[in-house]
């Protein structure tokens, strides 16, 4: 009677293992990093900032749009960052020491002027931050068809621009 007793609880054991252990080994899901939005992370791994949810948000005829992503400086100094976008001149953004800049929530979106790309395509675009190399990513170009981003939408009111900057 005991032996049965001793089998049946191994027995038991055994497949409790076998329906939970597999969780032992699998990578976790929540260690995986990606854009928990639309836009794009941009994979800088020798720069000093990190650029996050990158988008632009366009004019339905996709001649002007606001560039929206925060950058995230874990640095002890304020670095820069330079954003290019072919046929227009760079543009630099500050970001001091430990801080976040969030284009489009605690600072203005930077407006992009003859950005001529429709939204639902994606654009190129380089990012570079401190002695790095730098990389290029495809951003999407959205418009304000969700609530969340019509407030997002350039308006001819607008006056930060890419151009001069």
């Amino acid at each position: 009677m005991k032996s049965r007793l001793v089998a049946s609880a191994a027995l038991s054991a055994l497949v409790l293992l076998g329906a939970t252990g597999c969780t032992f080994i699998t990578p976790q899901s929540t260690e995986v990093k990606y854009s928990a939005s639309d836009g794009v992370n941009i994979p800088d791994s020798d720069g000093p900032l990190d650029i996050r949810n990158a988008m632009i948000i366009a004019t339905e005829d996709g001649s002007t749009g606001n560039l929206i992503a925060a950058i995230v400086n874990d640095t002890d100094r304020s670095e820069t960052l330079t954003v290019e976008l072919e046929g227009l001149d760079p543009i630099t953004i500050r970001v001091g020491a430990g801080d976040t800049v969030s284009l489009g929530a605690n600072a203005e979106p930077m407006r992009i002027d003859d950005l001529d790309t429709m939204p639902g395509a994606t654009v190129e675009m380089y990012f570079q931050s401190g002695a790095a190399t730098g990389a290029t990513a495809d951003v999407p170009v959205l418009d304000g068809t969700l609530p969340y981003y019509a407030d997002l939408v350039p308006q001819e009111t607008d006056v930060i621009s890419l151009e001069g900057n």
